[in-house]
């Protein structure tokens, strides 16, 4: 690769690791808080490298840095007549071109300058396993607070574990983004969850009843109580809510995890 390509290729890779981790928050739809620092670290250090290679280039290029000396008139003498002056004219030239496929590594670079893949939402929900919730034989009182607020996972594990049936009859408060059922009508509260970045996400979801879906991927925080069915306290127990009221929220800024519900915006 060509010296300019190959120094043009490191600083815009730094320059978008750099937009992407420390400038804007779009690292968070692709990996946790956790990694921040890392790509931060790595985008200048590929700023830094591709900025020393540049200055490196410029020195060598200098006359008197590496060029061979001039020799006097007449100094190749018969060498010139078989041929050699020829070689000897060639030799220092690099004639080596750029690979077309390393043309392609410029997308990913520029990628993260100019165009922002949406973060993961509905589509992967519907298409993704549901996250596995541990099993718990211990659960502490709830709060007396009403709307009692409450993770999706923590409503999941309640509804199917706690046999002493804490959830029923309580008005409960949750929040995430709308996954409409794929088979139409009812629809999903959904929280995808990354463990290390975007590959190993997992979505967590409670069904809805009783209030219409909004467009798909809709931040909303829901009120209501728990909709019977089976034993609750048991596997057989539907992790659903009966919707008493449906609120917009702005989305969060790590919407990767599964946190306590956002105040309703204003």
């Amino acid at each position: 690769m060509k010296r300019p390509v190959q120094v043009t290729l490191l600083v815009l890779s730094g320059l978008g690791l750099l937009h992407a981790s420390l400038f804007t928050d779009l690292c968070l739809r692709y990996v946790k808080e956790g990694l921040r620092p890392l790509l931060i670290a790595s985008g200048v250090l590929l700023l830094v490298l591709g900025v020393v290679d540049a200055l490196s280039g410029r020195i060598r290029t200098r006359p008197g840095h590496g060029e061979p000396a001039a020799q006097p008139e007449g100094a190749h003498g018969d060498h010139d007549h078989d041929g050699g002056h020829d070689h000897g004219h060639s030799h220092g030239h690099d004639h080596s071109g750029t690979p077309r496929i390393a043309w392609l590594l410029f997308l990913p670079a520029l990628s993260l300058l100019f165009f922002a893949p949406p973060a993961l939402g509905a589509y992967t929900a519907t298409r993704e396993a549901p996250k596995a919730v541990k099993e718990q034989e211990h659960f502490d009182p709830l709060p007396r607070t009403s709307p009692l607020p409450m993770t999706l996972t923590d409503f999941t594990t309640r509804v199917q574990q706690d046999r002493g049936q804490a959830i029923k009859g309580r008005s409960v408060q949750m929040s995430g983004f709308v996954t409409p059922d794929k088979k139409g009508g009812d629809w999903y509260l959904t929280r995808i969850i990354i463990s290390c970045c975007a590959a190993d996400a997992q979505s967590v979801k409670v069904r809805m009843y009783g209030k219409p879906a909004l467009a798909a991927n809709t931040w909303v925080a829901v009120t209501g109580t728990w909709h019977s069915g089976g034993t609750l306290g048991t596997s057989s127990a539907p992790v659903a809510l009966d919707a008493r009221a449906v609120e917009r929220i702005a989305r969060p800024v790590n919407g990767y995890t599964d946190d306590l519900p956002l105040l309703p915006s204003r």
